[in-house]
């Protein structure tokens, strides 16, 4: 869960943003909460969440965050937070603390983990 290169990523955002670091944190926090068994890696500039397959990615820019899901086409969208028009993926934009609650993170994060284990 804990390598070199996850820990410089997130001195890395902290030392950018550290109100930023603190939401990448609490969303760390929420995934691990619902899927224990979920394993990260640095990849792409950001973190990449997998069980048996990749189910999403955290990557923290410069005035907000965006947890993106690389099958969302698949995701329904009932509070409809998703963003994107690709053909496949999907992203949340998280730009305070508030919008882990007001977005569903924990819904989505569940679909999405679920979806990668069809």
């Amino acid at each position: 869960m804990s390598d070199e290169k996850i820990a410089q990523l997130l001195r890395d955002i902290c030392l950018n943003n550290p109100e930023l670091h603190t939401q990448v944190q609490s969303i760390r926090k929420l995934i691990y909460s619902l899927i224990p068994q979920a394993s990260e890696r640095v990849m792409y500039g950001g973190l990449i969440f997998a069980d048996t397959a990749p189910f999403c990615g955290v990557f923290a820019y410069t005035r907000h965050i965006s947890l993106e899901f690389s099958r969302g086409c698949d995701l329904e969208d009932p509070h409809h937070v998703l963003e994107g028009k690709g053909k496949i993926r999907r992203h949340i934009k998280i730009q305070q603390a508030a919008d882990l609650e007001a977005k569903h993170l924990s819904a989505y994060l569940l679909a999405a983990h679920q979806n990668s284990l069809k």
